[in-house]
């Protein structure tokens, strides 16, 4: 173990991980890894088609591409680590990769949950005002949204790695997580972390609260006005074009108040379960709603599904072609 006291600065930290459970390390590294894969293989392909086709070229598939490279980048954050820790015996990260993997997740979280605001403002002039569509949603228009998105997550993410990492750590220095979790880092600081708190709970109001009831208005004069709408079939296709970005939406933000709003337990034992549930629950959602983005999308998108057979056609036609 690294030690570290008030005059020594602190030269690594030690990941708990699953370090308890080493009968559960070779299962996850197999499954995390699989899913990983997908996550890659999935993403890439729908980032690969909404440039390649140029059917694809407008705002709400431009924002699923940023959404598609951001959840790669958000995995790629963590999973690689998780899977060396599952291998690894001593499972140790130092100072600055910590603080480097810290940036890097809160970066990937505060982004996504501001593009899916930005991406329920576009599904509710797609279906509320269609006919300013065009002028609203040019490029002109959706391009800064994109880049303000990603500009915001990556501004929170420098104050509150910062003001974490300025912390003295002392004693011991074991973070009873997968990776540099920002709260579990801060229960190992021996100074006041007031400011960080106060930092972290307006941050959480800017980039959770204010999204969520910006999303939640957008759908409220989205439903009006589909079940304005007087046929059947005309309120069908105009929920199918925003289905898959609630579905994605109500996982994202679901999996996130259950992991923080359940309550804690007070028994011991039932303390040391819910520890490992809780770190099970965390690593599965920094795999399993990047993995499943793409396969909502695909399932509920006429376009996207066309535009990958159109890629995988193409790919097979390739080889033929060179041959002639």
């Amino acid at each position: 173990m690294v030690g570290t006291n008030e005059t020594s600065p602190v030269q690594g930290f030690i990941l708990l991980g699953l370090s308890a459970h080493p009968k559960l390390e070779k299962t996850f590294f197999v499954l995390i890894l699989a899913m990983y894969l997908v996550i890659l293989l999935g993403n890439g392909v729908l980032i690969l088609v909404t440039i390649l086709d140029s059917h694809l070229h407008t705002p709400m598939y431009f924002f699923l591409g940023n959404l598609s490279f951001l959840d790669v980048c958000y995995t790629t954050s963590s999973v690689p680590l998780i899977l060396d820790s599952f291998l690894t015996p001593r499972k140790t990260i130092s100072f600055s990769g910590c603080a480097v993997q810290m940036f890097l997740s809160f970066a990937m979280g505060a982004t996504e949950c501001v593009l899916l605001g930005m991406m329920a403002f576009d599904r509710y002039v797609a279906i509320c005002t269609p006919l300013r569509y065009p002028v609203v949603m040019s490029k002109a228009a959706y391009m800064p949204m994109a880049i303000s998105s990603w500009a915001a997550g990556s501004i929170t993410a420098t104050v509150q790695t910062s003001l974490a990492m300025q912390l003295p750590f002392c004693g011991d220095n074991v973070i009873n997580h997968f990776t540099c979790e920002i709260l579990a880092v801060l229960k190992l600081a021996c100074a006041d972390i007031s400011v960080n708190v106060i930092s972290m709970g307006v941050a959480n109001v800017i980039f959770l609260g204010v999204p969520v009831l910006f999303i939640f208005v957008s759908y409220v004069f989205i439903l009006t006005t589909i079940l304005r709408i007087p046929s059947a079939e005309g309120r069908k296709k105009a929920f199918s074009t925003c289905s898959a970005h609630l579905t994605v939406v109500v996982i994202f933000y679901g999996t996130i108040l259950f992991m923080y709003g359940k309550p804690k337990s007070k028994d011991p034992l039932g303390a040391d379960k819910q520890d490992l549930a809780d770190k099970l629950i965390s690593l599965f959602y920094g795999v399993v709603t990047p993995m499943l983005n793409p396969i909502i999308y695909s399932l509920r998108n006429k376009d996207v599904k066309a535009a990958v057979r159109n890629l995988v056609s193409q790919r097979q036609g390739f080889p033929m072609t060179l041959a002639l």
